[in-house]
C-alpha cells in the first residue's frame, strides 16, 4: 500500500471508566517509566513524580514498568519482582493515581495474571511472532502493545494483527524500537511511522530502546541515551500516536538498560517540546 496521505486509524480506551485515556491521534499519549521494577519505594517515588508531571503539562499517562527483564543478556542480570509481585504493585500504583499501566507479558500464563490487575498488556519484541502468546492477550478483553521486532519491516505487521482481530481483539497498536543494522547496532526509520499508520494500525514510538546498542557490552547491552529526545521529537514530527520512553533518577545507576534511559529531571522539559511539535505538526 502506496499513497500520499494515510487514512485515520481506529481509535480506542485504555483503561476503565474511572482511569481510562484515549489512543485517537489527537493528543500523543505517553507511555513512561523506569526499564524495571528496582523496588517498591522507588517505582512509587517515580510513579508520583511522573502523575505529578502529567497533571501539570496535561498529558496523557500510562505508567510502565517491567515485572520480570526475561531477555537479559546475562544469566547473572538482576530480573525484577516477578510477575504476582510486580503486577500487585503497578495495580495499586494505578488505583491511587488514576492512571492506566502497562507491563510485557512473555507466557500465557503470565497474560492470565497480568490481565487481572494490568490495563494495557505489552507483548516484547522478541516475541512479537509467537501465535500463542499474541492469541492469548488478544483473548484477555485488554488493549495489546506488540513491540514490532527489529527483524520486521512496517509490512510484516500486518500477520500479527490478523492474528490478534482472528480472535476478537480490536483494540491495538504497534510500536516502533528500530531496526538491527549490522552487530549491536539499531536505526529508528520515521517512514516506518508513516507505513504502520497508512495500514490502518496506531503506532507508538519508542525512544529508548531505539537508542540501544543490544549487547554491545558483551554480557550487557548498552546505548546512546543523549539520543533519545532527538528521536523522540523527529517520531512526533513525523506522525505518531504516542511515544514511549524509559526513565530513571539516576540512569548510571540502573539496575537495566540504564544507557538509553532519560534522566527523571530531564523529561520535563523533553515533553513539553514534544507536545509543542505535536501542536504544530497538527495545525
Amino acid at each position: 500500500m502506496r499513497s500520499n496521505e494515510s487514512k485515520e486509524p481506529p481509535s480506542f480506551k485504555i483503561g476503565d471508566e474511572n482511569c481510562s485515556i484515549s489512543v485517537d491521534g489527537r493528543s500523543p499519549v505517553f507511555i513512561l517509566g523506569p526499564c524495571v521494577i528496582e523496588g517498591e519505594d522507588s517505582v512509587w517515588k517515580i510513579a508520583k513524580k511522573l502523575v505529578e508531571m502529567s497533571r501539570d503539562l496535561k498529558f496523557s499517562l500510562i505508567f510502565k514498568a517491567s515485572y520480570d527483564k526475561a531477555n537479559r543478556t546475562s544469566i547473572d542480570s538482576f530480573r525484577g519482582p516477578g510477575v504476582k509481585d510486580g503486577c500487585n504493585i503497578l495495580r495499586q500504583i494505578g488505583k491511587e493515581f488514576g492512571i492506566p499501566v502497562t507491563t510485557d507479558v512473555h507466557t500465557i500464563e503470565e497474560v492470565e495474571i497480568a490481565s487481572e490487575a494490568i490495563d494495557f498488556l505489552q507483548l516484547p519484541a522478541f516475541l512479537c511472532r509467537q501465535t500463542d502468546l499474541i492469541t492469548a492477550a488478544g483473548r484477555s478483553g485488554r488493549p495489546v502493545n506488540v513491540k514490532k521486532g527489529q527483524f520486521l519491516s512496517p509490512m510484516d505487521i500486518k500477520p500479527i494483527a490478523r492474528k490478534l482481530e482472528a480472535v476478537g481483539c480490536e483494540n491495538f497498536l504497534f510500536t516502533e524500537r528500530g531496526s538491527t543494522f549490522g552487530y549491536n547496532n539499531l536505526v529508528a526509520d520515521m517512514r516506518s511511522l508513516f507505513w504502520i499508520r497508512e495500514q490502518g494500525y496506531r503506532v507508538i514510538f519508542d525512544a529508548t530502546h531505539s537508542v540501544q546498542r543490544p549487547g554491545g557490552l558483551g554480557d550487557s547491552s548498552t546505548g546512546d541515551g543523549y539520543l533519545a529526545p532527538v528521536l523522540a521529537k523527529a517520531a512526533v514530527a513525523t506522525g505518531c500516536d504516542g511515544v514511549f520512553i524509559e526513565t530513571h533518577p539516576n540512569p548510571i545507576e540502573a539496575k537495566s538498560d540504564g544507557p538509553n534511559q532519560i534522566p527523571l529531571d530531564k523529561l520535563r522539559s523533553l515533553i513539553d517540546k514534544l507536545m509543542t511539535i505535536h501542536t504544530i505538526s497538527n495545525s
